[in-house]
């Protein structure tokens, strides 16, 4: 009596696990539906006239897949009045090269910023400071991309004429990764980030992407940035977080989502992304709990019902609803992925081929995706330390950033 009783207390739990994962899921679809709109509608909408004089600002660092192709991109925007600055450490990096080259042949002027090491932050916050120090005082909007991007033509004047509006704190956009290399830490990396895109909208507190952001100088003043980025080592996360206490809100802008090509292994896939859920973990600890959250009652749920399942069908007991409960929350994860990728197929129309191409990528394996996410979420629990592009770090909170190896 007791072991038919703890059975069924069992059964029990996971109908209701499964239940709050099935509610779950239509609500993001429901939600995924309102992002599709929210992007058609700004696809629709005129850019505007707001045409500013702009610094673009882009750090680098070592050799990437693209980089020189993703550089030239910078200097080539349908856009009159902008200079570009390539910003790196050390003259002896081994981008250095390259940045020099596409400089000399740049349209726009183009200037190489020699930054040098960081002291008591990221390098990558350091080439941004020393840079945004030396420019010179007509321009008026500074816009950051990163080196693994590779922005449209339209790009820049997309992202910077809202800025038109006196209220706005900032634009900003995200990444896509389109594969580089046909392996599968390379498709799970941008089955990974494909979430990220749909977490900026209309609705809610969006946050400032490092890879395509514009704010004008005066607001970007005002809301003190260059002082919060002394001791950090997120841009993004600290430009957001001077833009809160300063009370302006950040404007997602769908239509500028910036392609990225990566080409990883495995390695690669784990000291990215669990270094961007610990950056979260340290900039943004409610965001972190509850994706922690969210992404580890999903996993829970499909492990706890394909137990139960091949326990019912091998003990002869019926199966079937377990499975069918199982899956169903597998399947809505399967159709969000799909509506994000028809919606990033309308935006990146020269690339719809591609992607629908690939389109496994963004549907079958975003079942999969919250695994990896847990793993993310278990490994940043238990530490502050990160890699990138060859230093560590200790996050020892968003105000101090220790160098513990260059």
């Amino acid at each position: 009596m007791s072991l038919c009783y703890s059975r069924e207390s069992v059964v029990e739990f996971f109908y209701f696990l499964a239940a709050l994962q099935i509610l779950l899921g239509l609500y993001m679809i429901g939600e995924g539906l309102r992002w599709i709109g929210y992007v058609r509608r700004r696809m629709l909408s005129h850019a505007g006239f707001y045409a500013p004089r702009v610094a673009v600002l882009c750090p680098c660092k070592g050799l990437e897949p693209g980089l020189e192709q993703n550089l030239h991109s910078l200097c080539e925007f349908d856009y009159a009045n902008y200079e570009v600055f390539l910003i790196v450490a050390s003259a002896s990096d081994p981008a250095c090269g390259i940045m020099r080259r596409v400089a000399e042949t740049s349209k726009p002027k183009a200037h190489v910023v020699i930054a040098g090491a960081p002291q008591g932050c990221g390098e990558k916050v350091n080439n941004l400071r020393v840079a945004v120090e030396q420019l010179p005082p007509d321009f008026d909007v500074f816009v950051f991309a990163d080196s693994d991007g590779r922005p449209t033509r339209p790009w820049l004047q997309k992202l910077v004429a809202p800025l038109n509006d006196p209220r706005l704190g900032a634009t900003t956009t995200m990444r896509w990764y389109l594969p580089n290399r046909n392996n599968l830490a390379t498709a799970l990396l941008a089955a990974w980030n494909a979430p990220i895109v749909t977490l900026l909208g209309e609705r809610g507190k969006n946050f400032c992407w490092g890879g395509g952001t514009a704010i004008r100088r005066s607001v970007f003043e005002q809301a003190n940035v260059a002082e919060e980025w002394i001791h950090s080592v997120s841009d993004d996360y600290s430009m957001t977080h001077a833009l809160e206490r300063l009370g302006r809100p950040i404007l997602s802008v769908p239509e500028c989502l910036t392609l990225s090509f990566p080409a990883t292994d495995f390695d690669g896939l784990m000291e990215f992304t669990n270094r961007q859920v610990l950056i979260t973990r340290v900039y943004n600890q409610k965001l972190w709990v509850t994706a922690a959250a969210t992404h580890l009652s999903y996993c829970t749920t499909i492990v706890f019902g394909a137990m139960l399942f091949l326990g019912n069908l091998f003990a002869g007991r019926p199966a079937f609803h377990l499975a069918l409960l199982t899956c169903l929350p597998m399947l809505l994860a399967a159709i969000r992925g799909a509506l994000r990728l028809a919606a990033v197929s309308e935006i990146l129309s020269a690339w719809r081929s591609k992607l629908m191409e690939q389109s496994w990528i963004w549907t079958a394996l975003s079942v999969f995706v919250p695994f990896l996410y847990v793993v993310n979420f278990a490994a940043s629990a238990f530490t502050r330390t990160i890699r990138w592009r060859g230093m560590r770090y200790e996050l020892v909170s968003p105000d101090e950033t220790k160098i513990l190896a260059r």
